[in-house]
């Protein structure tokens, strides 16, 4: 049996997850039931960017509302796992050996990315958490990269974890949308594309998804929300790559997740 840590993929849709777990809430809950239990977690989320990967230092993170023109609610909720320095440190080192130019922030808080799908997977909040900031312009291959630079990490009882969006098309999402509106069948048709090719075992077509995927303009207008799926894929690489359905919310947003379960 493998001493390493999974990798995990997870979307995490809009901000109203946590008020609106829909077919998602209960996939998340069983997921985070399901993994073995990490020293921390090491969060990769399109809602932090900077010019160069950052981490986090806090440690004591706020959770952070950044999204407006949701239910004041969100404002209510908190997420008040511990910060990690110690890690944020080691990662720093393992990035700067590889050639990254690494900064660290000691005041950044969990952006809902981080914090709304981490309610559901571990309510308890007793799991430290270092939150990475995506570097700026970034694409597919440097996302697989980055990744796979931080895998060591898995060695070490940290959890990759990505979170974003399979689909991520926030121009159609509206504000009296049920989470189990119709679902548009392009995003089925996108899901599947990217589906058939992480269970193939080959990450190229992948790479170059906006030109070869159906629909990809549509299910993606801008890349952020599905970078962090190609992080976990490099951090993973090699490992055996698991589906958990998630379903669509919005008639748009899918969310299901992908675990990488290291073999051996």
């Amino acid at each position: 049996m493998s001493d390493l840590l999974p990798t995990l993929f997870v979307s995490h849709g809009s901000p109203m997850l946590p008020l609106e777990p829909g077919t998602a809430g209960p996939m998340l809950q069983a997921l985070g039931r399901a993994l073995p239990r990490p020293k921390a977690i090491l969060a990769f989320s399109p809602h932090w960017m900077a010019q160069a990967p950052t981490l986090g230092t806090n440690p004591n993170p706020e959770t952070l509302y950044d999204f407006g023109g949701f239910d004041p609610m969100l404002r209510r909720l908190r997420y008040e796992a511990k910060g990690e320095p110690a890690l944020a440190s080691r990662a720093a080192q393992i990035l700067q050996a590889a050639g990254w130019p690494v900064r660290q922030d000691p005041t950044r808080g969990l952006d809902h990315g981080v914090w709304s799908p981490l309610q559901l997977l571990f309510p308890d909040a007793d799991i430290p958490v270092v939150p990475l900031a995506m570097p700026w312009p970034f694409n597919a291959v440097s996302a697989f990269q980055l990744g796979r630079d931080l895998s060591r990490l898995r060695a070490e009882g940290v959890l990759l974890f990505g979170t974003g969006s399979l689909t991520h098309n926030l121009h159609e999402f509206h504000a009296n949308a049920a989470p189990d509106a119709p679902v548009n069948p392009y995003v089925f048709e996108f899901v599947d594309w990217i589906k058939a090719r992480i269970l193939r075992g080959d990450p190229e077509p992948l790479f170059d998804y906006r030109k070869l995927a159906p629909h990809a303009d549509r299910a993606h207008p801008t890349d952020e929300h599905l970078l962090p799926l190609f992080w976990a894929l490099g951090a993973g690489d090699g490992a055996i790559p698991t589906p958990w359905a998630g379903g669509v919310h919005y008639g748009m947003l899918s969310m299901d997740a992908w675990i990488f379960t290291p073999r051996g």
